[in-house]
């Protein structure tokens, strides 16, 4: 019975280390100092000086798609069209820290 027990609390740990600490590993602070070093140039206040209907506001977003982390992440590491590709200078981590951001940013209607 113990070994059981050990079995299941070692499986519990387990699926709490793969599942929720990617999670608490956003660091939407971080995100903001990429932001505004990388991006406001084109996308002050969540606009878009390149190409003004495909901004970062939560309608834009929604629209083309880029309204989850998953969608923003890929094209802040790939680039697509005017948009350039950051896999060369940020690292994954700080993909993921601007992408929360923008997402956070967006939810708020760039309003912090």
């Amino acid at each position: 019975m113990k070994k059981i027990f050990i079995l299941l609390l070692f499986t519990v740990w387990i699926w709490t280390v793969n599942v929720h600490l990617p999670a608490l590993a956003i660091d939407t602070s971080n995100g903001e100092k990429i932001f505004s070093v990388h991006c406001v140039g084109c996308h002050e206040h969540g606009g878009n000086i390149v190409r003004r209907g495909k901004t970062l506001k939560q309608n834009a977003l929604k629209k083309y798609g880029m309204d989850s982390l998953e969608a923003i992440t890929d094209i802040v590491t790939n680039g697509k069209s005017n948009m350039s590709a950051y896999k060369e200078r940020l690292t994954p981590q700080e993909i993921e820290d601007v992408a929360a951001y923008v997402l956070e940013q967006a939810n708020q209607n760039w309003k912090s």
